[in-house]
């Protein structure tokens, strides 16, 4: 991970189908496009390799995670139960929708523990949604069943996941719609770019209209469509995605690499007493993008990440003190500072949640390291990058 460390001709070739044809928008102008259709081409190869019957191409994992909620009918006042340990788009979609984001506690999987979930449920509960950090899934079997037992959605947002796999399934499948990010730092890039899988017809044709302000795409004039409902713009480039064309392509071969990195790295540490890995349930398969493991304190976490950074150990994370992606620093949210108001309702009912426990996530939180898979490392940096884990963690 990334894919854009081995972005190189092929990318290049289908970009230039793009330039050649000179239609850089995905709808529309027809009679110039010479038969490139980019968008197209991807959704098609996403859906085959996601094993779903539909895809559809967003301009971001943002964008992905509100057009699928917003396909499924979330909206004004209902609650999507999130785990505290994600990326600030996952409440951010949530609240563009004026729904509600219910945090809950993560476990040793560092996803959605299933027991906190069903803690946060309610008459005003519409949303499970599961967020597959750092590679990994959350408990999905136990989640699918909540979700049934209490007729929610299951929505997965897999943006740091693809690749991975549960039950033999792809991970953004097994739920009622999956959302993948194809921003600059995935595993596979569009440069920006994102989309929504599910097997769903009704989902999939509401968010083929939603993502481009309501039209229904019927014909080829645009000034002729329809608008069955509201939509805003939430569509990718021809560009961006002729960049992931390519980039899919590649993506076995790129999981390859990483696992085979990731093995390496494990290897180095797995054995040191101090040291244990993160749980991966079971029947699940991670995509191999971090090296997830925990110290047996707090203080040794800390202690560790910084010497990690000081032997030279890049993209190594200490995810309870991080901005952008624990709980603990989102006093946005918390606040709720925006440049708008935001409803009533929703501001009465994030109010106190400064006050909430979330001791459990701590727990784990406090003791995690994710040291990110590269998949342009040299053979010769991949095992200096092992003595360097190892001999730090080794010495605490």
């Amino acid at each position: 991970m990334p894919g854009f460390e081995l972005f190189g001709d092929m990318e290049r070739r289908e970009v230039q189908k793009v330039l050649d044809s000179g239609v850089l928008m995905r709808y529309g102008f027809d009679g110039m496009r010479n038969g490139q259709w980019k968008a197209r081409e991807l959704e098609k190869a996403l859906a085959e390799r996601m094993q779903t019957r539909h895809a559809q191409l967003v301009s971001s994992g943002t964008a992905a995670l509100t057009v699928a909620m917003a396909s499924a009918g979330v909206g004004a006042g209902d609650e999507v139960i999130l785990p505290t340990f994600t990326f600030v788009a996952s409440f951010e979609a949530v609240l563009a929708l004026g729904a509600v984001p219910v945090l809950a506690n993560i476990d040793d999987t560092l996803t959605l523990n299933p027991e906190s979930v069903r803690q946060a449920i309610n008459p005003r509960t519409k949303v499970i949604m599961p967020v597959h950090m750092c590679g990994s899934m959350a408990d999905l079997g136990a989640l699918s069943e909540i979700a049934r037992e209490h007729n929610l959605l299951l929505i997965e947002d897999a943006c740091q996941a693809i690749g991975g796999s549960y039950a033999g399934k792809p991970l953004g499948s097994i739920g009622d719609l999956g959302c993948f990010s194809f921003d600059y730092v995935k595993t596979i890039t569009c440069g920006e770019g994102g989309a929504l899988i599910t097997n769903n017809e009704t989902y999939y044709r509401h968010a083929d209209h939603f993502s481009d302000h309501g039209h229904d795409h019927k014909g080829s004039d645009r000034g002729a469509e329809g608008h069955p409902f509201l939509g805003y713009n939430y569509r990718i480039s021809e560009l961006n995605a002729a960049v992931g064309v390519a980039q899919i392509k590649r993506l076995d071969s790129f999981l390859e690499i990483q696992e085979q990195n990731y093995r390496i790295l494990e290897e180095a540490i797995r054995d040191i007493p101090t040291v244990s890995l993160r749980r991966v349930p079971q029947s699940g398969i991670q995509n191999y993008s971090f090296l997830n493991f925990f110290m047996d304190t707090g203080a040794m976490a800390r202690k560790a990440h910084k010497a990690l950074l000081e032997a030279g150990v890049d993209g190594c994370f200490y995810w309870f003190d991080n901005n952008w992606h624990y709980h603990r620093k989102w006093e946005h949210l918390k606040n709720q500072v925006s440049l708008g108001k935001l409803p009533q309702e929703v501001q009465d009912r994030l109010s106190g949640m400064e006050d909430q426990d979330f001791s459990l996530s701590d727990q784990w939180m406090g003791k995690a390291i994710s040291v990110l898979i590269k998949i342009g490392w040299s053979e010769n940096e991949v095992t200096t990058r092992a003595s360097r884990l190892q001999k730090v963690l080794k010495g605490l």
